[in-house]
Formats: structure tokens, C-alpha cells, sequence
């Protein structure tokens, strides 16, 4: 039994129900985030089982995505759910406000409100993108690519790391947990990861910057969960540096650890023949100096390695966000409404006015008749009208 400070015993009971309900609580506050989304990863060449992905690594510590992927910044949840309860888009700026708390110099606690545009994250995240750079690439160059990659699956299932070998297995890891907007689903990879990989891979310009922008606006008009926690608190510090920390704050994300390595050099549920055969390393990851090909090829033309052609011969356009150009969309038909039935309205003709009931043998004398009667009636003398009075109701009763 377990025993209070004060001595008294505490039952199994509440132990087993406190610990319940504490439980149920923290499950409840971690359904808008999630411990491994938008965590750094790791690139040293150095470290703990990290030896299959080496060639990757020297390649993505020296991509335009090497902050974004690797900063080290803690996270504060007060601070990242703070800006994302009280965000909101101005349209007409394209800028993002919000607001988070600090202690003024007599130790009270203000808001102070924070903003910032695609440039601030550009910068902060250090992307070397710039706003001409396309967010659209043609869906078959991204997947002619990937199958240049060595990717191992149909051209119209989706696309997963699982089926990359073993390096760029790796890459495609990276990606989807540090640049995801997803809080799940990481074995998927979304088009515009598709295509930052297939941009860093062929040396081509995107614009990375503009895509996460375009998620946080999204998430304000949308879901509003905690969305990019890193970048959130990489860009409060930036613009308010003395923001308290605490380390009972800190909200714990799952990042990159050997343990993750360990499991990225694995297959699960298939033998060691049927796992994706080991790709050799192309374009810009063999050579730092790659050009791109013109015409949104995915290899130059004297290039001999074998074609991708058979793959995408089969390719159905999915025509998505980041694939699919406005100016070539066709216009969606637009949804009928249903026919909303109102309550029926009757409009009432104005009712005639009824005549009296009449009986069916009851004689009709015109009015001079009666005047004539009324006349015969005065010139009788009150004997005459009593016996002429009686002959009549004798009458009416035979």
C-alpha cells in the first residue's frame, strides 16, 4: 500500500485511475502535434551507425537544405502553441501575424506580436531559393527521376522510402521529417517532396521557401495544429531573442538517433533478394558541378544508364497541387446545390359572404306584396285581426 506524507494511505484504486486520467490528458494535448514531425537530422559523417549513408550525407550538408535539415534549435511549447492559437494571414501583405508572451522589465508578462513573410523564412532557414523559382515542376520529370533513383513500385502507386535502396532511402527520410508539413504518414512521400528531391538531385532552382509558406497558411485557414515546431521557434527567436526558456517547456520530438539509422538499414518483411538492389550515385551527388538537363529532362541525352521510359509508359496524370500548372487546369464543373423545398404557400381567395339559410318550402314574397299586406293589416279593426289571426294557425297545423 502506498502511503501519503502526511500518513495516510493512498488505495490502488486512485493510483491506477490518476494515472489513467493523466494519460488520457497528455494523448488528448498530442493529437495537434507530433513527436516526428519537422525534427532535425543528422549530418556527421562521424556518427553511430551512420556508415551506410555517408555519400548522403556529405550530399545533404552541403544542399541548400542543410539548416533547414540538421539546426539543432530546441523547441518551446508554450511559445510554438501560443503562436499558433493566436495566428492569423493577412491576404492583402501575404504576412503572417501572431503573438507570443515575455517578461517586461518589471517581470510581467506581455504579448508581443511577431510577423513574417516568405523572405523571413527564406532567411532564417537559410534556403537559397528566391521568389522567380517555380513550386511547380512537371509531375513526369519528378517521377522519371525517381525511377532513375531506382525507386522499386508502380508509376501510379504512391510513392515509398521503403522502396528506395538503402542511401537514398536515407535522403528521402530526411526530407519527409524535417520539410513534411504531415504529422504522419512519413513512409509517404507528396509531390513537392518529390520534387525538392528531384530539384537537389538535378540542380535545378525551387523554391522550398515559397511550398512551407504555403503549408502555414494552409494550416491557419485549416486544422491550425502545431505545424513546423522548429521552424516556428527558429523564427520567434529570430525576431524576439530574449524569449523565456524553460527546460520543463521544451517539447520533445523524436529526433534522428543511431536508433533511426540502425532501423533505415533494414527492410521489414521482405528477404534480403528482394530488397531494392543498390542505385549508384548520380548527377549532383556524384558530381558537384552537374548541370541540368534542358526541357525538363531528368537526364542528358548522352547519359547511359538505362531508360525509365517503360516505367512512366503507364503514368496517369494525378494533376496535384505541385505538379499541375493553374494556366493548364480545366475548369472544374461546378457542384449543383439541391433544390431546397420551402414550405408550400397558399394564397386564399377572399371569402363571399354566405346569404342566410333558407327553408326549401318557405314561399317568397316579393317586398310590395308585403307593403300591401302591412296596409290590408291597419284597416282591421282588433276583432277582425284576432279571427283572421286564429283561421290561419288552424291552417298551419292541418
Amino acid at each position: 500500500m502506498t502511503i501519503r506524507s502526511d500518513g495516510h494511505p493512498i488505495h490502488q484504486y486512485c493510483i491506477e485511475c490518476y494515472s489513467i486520467l493523466t494519460l488520457t490528458f497528455l494523448q488528448a494535448r498530442a493529437t495537434d502535434w507530433h513527436a516526428h514531425h519537422n525534427i532535425y537530422c543528422i549530418l556527421d559523417a562521424n556518427y553511430p551507425n551512420i556508415e551506410p549513408f555517408k555519400v548522403f550525407v556529405s550530399f545533404l550538408k552541403e544542399s541548400r537544405i542543410a539548416k533547414a535539415l540538421s539546426e539543432k534549435h530546441k523547441c518551446y511549447e508554450s511559445h510554438v502553441r501560443m503562436f499558433w492559437k493566436s495566428v492569423r494571414y493577412d491576404e492583402n501583405e501575404k504576412t503572417i501575424y501572431s503573438t507570443v508572451k515575455m517578461k517586461d522589465e518589471n517581470d510581467q508578462d506581455i504579448d508581443v506580436e511577431v510577423k513574417f513573410t516568405v523572405g523571413d523564412v527564406r532567411s532564417v532557414l537559410d534556403l537559397k531559393d528566391s521568389d522567380d523559382d517555380p513550386i511547380i515542376i512537371p509531375e513526369r520529370l519528378s517521377k522519371g527521376l525517381l525511377f532513375r533513383m531506382g525507386y522499386m513500385g508502380h508509376v501510379n502507386d504512391k510513392y515509398l522510402k521503403s522502396r528506395f535502396c538503402r542511401p537514398y532511402k536515407f535522403m528521402v527520410h530526411c526530407v519527409v521529417h524535417a520539410l513534411s508539413h504531415r504529422k504522419g504518414a512519413y513512409d509517404e512521400t507528396s509531390d513537392y517532396i518529390m520534387n525538392i528531391i528531384t530539384c537537389l538531385v538535378l540542380n535545378r532552382p525551387y523554391n522550398i521557401s515559397q511550398v512551407i509558406f504555403n503549408h502555414m497558411v494552409d494550416n491557419i485557414k485549416g486544422e491550425n495544429y502545431i505545424m513546423y515546431p522548429r521552424f516556428i521557434q527558429m523564427l520567434l527567436d529570430d525576431q524576439v531573442p530574449n524569449l523565456l526558456k524553460d527546460s520543463a517547456d521544451e517539447l520533445k520530438l523524436q529526433h534522428m538517433s543511431s536508433e533511426t539509422l540502425n532501423r533505415l538499414n533494414k527492410y521489414k518483411g521482405i528477404t534480403p533478394d528482394q530488397e531494392p538492389r543498390v542505385k549508384g550515385m548520380i548527377e549532383k551527388i556524384k558530381n558537384p558541378n552537374y548541370v541540368a538537363p534542358e526541357n525538363d529532362h531528368w537526364r542528358h541525352e548522352e547519359s547511359n544508364y538505362e531508360d525509365e521510359s517503360e516505367h512512366l509508359s503507364e503514368m496517369t496524370e494525378k494533376r496535384l497541387r505541385f505538379w499541375y500548372e493553374k494556366d493548364r487546369k480545366r475548369k472544374r464543373t461546378p457542384k449543383v446545390s439541391p433544390k431546397v423545398v420551402g414550405p408550400k404557400i397558399v394564397i386564399k381567395e377572399p371569402t363571399k359572404k354566405k346569404s342566410p339559410p333558407r327553408l326549401v318550402d318557405e314561399p317568397v314574397i316579393p317586398p310590395t306584396d308585403l307593403i300591401n299586406k302591412g296596409v290590408e293589416y291597419l284597416n282591421l279593426s282588433f276583432d277582425d285581426y284576432i279571427k283572421q289571426f286564429k283561421a290561419a294557425a288552424k291552417g298551419s297545423r292541418c
